[in-house]
Parts: C-alpha cells; structure tokens; sequence
C-alpha cells in the first residue's frame, strides 16, 4: 500500500502575521474607497434661492440706501449697497464697515444666524441685516 500522504507544518507565528497583513490590506482599501468617493452633496442639495439681484430699502434719517443681495442657487454671492454716494458715506461713516462685517460673516456661514453685530453701530447693523432678510425672502423657491 503506498499512501501519498502529505504533511504540511505550519508555524502559528506565520498564520498571525497573514491574518494581520490581510487585515490591514482589507483596511486600507476601504479607507481608500471612503476617501476618494465622488462627494455629492452639492448635487442633492435642493436649490434654496431663485438665481439673480434682489434689493431691499433701509433707511437712515431720511435718507434711502438700497442693499442688493446676489444669489445663485444655493449660495449668498453678493451683499452690497447699490446706491451709497460719497455724502451719505460721509454722513454715516459705520454704515460701509458695518455691512461689510456683516456680509463677510453670512459668507462664511451662508446662514443670517448667530451674526454678530459691530459694538460700534449694533442698530445699524440690525437695520442692515433685516434688509438683507428682507432680499432673501424675495429670492427663496416656494
């Protein structure tokens, strides 16, 4: 009777360190699959505004100032007055710095929450941000 039997030794030591290698090689490919997914949140985002320039009146003493707000889609682009001359700027030297500060925080926020207001001209500043709800309003999809 020949029997072909085949004994095969295998150390422990060597089936630890297979078992980690295939461990961590099955790791990294799903960091890497996580990692450099296509990201599409811009795509399911549902637009917020209707695309374009929206205004909204403040008015100071009895001067009339316009606040235009551009919007695309889903982004606050632009805050601005559109029709502040030299002798209103004189008259009210915190109203550009104020809507500046203003606008520079709903950039990085894209939100009108939690502004904070200059200590300079807070009521200025509320008059500016109301105009600017006022624009957004004009421009959010029903």
């Amino acid at each position: 009777m020949s029997s072909k039997t085949k004994i095969i030794v295998l150390h422990m030591k060597e089936i630890i360190y297979t078992v980690i290698f295939a461990a961590l090689t099955i790791l990294l490919i799903l960091l890497l699959i996580f990692m450099f997914r296509p990201d599409n949140k811009e795509a399911r985002q549902e637009p917020r505004y209707i695309p374009g320039v929206y205004t909204s009146d403040v008015t100071l003493n009895n001067t009339a100032l316009e606040v235009e707000v551009t919007v695309d889609d889903s982004h606050i682009n632009s805050i601005r007055f559109s029709n502040l001359d030299e002798s209103v700027a004189a008259m009210y030297p915190l109203v550009q710095p104020a809507i500046e500060d203003i606008a520079e925080q709903i950039y990085d926020s894209q939100s009108l929450e939690n502004i904070q207001y200059s200590s300079d001209s807070p009521y200025t500043s509320q008059l500016i941000l109301q105009a600017v709800k006022d624009a957004l309003e004009k421009a959010r999809t029903s």
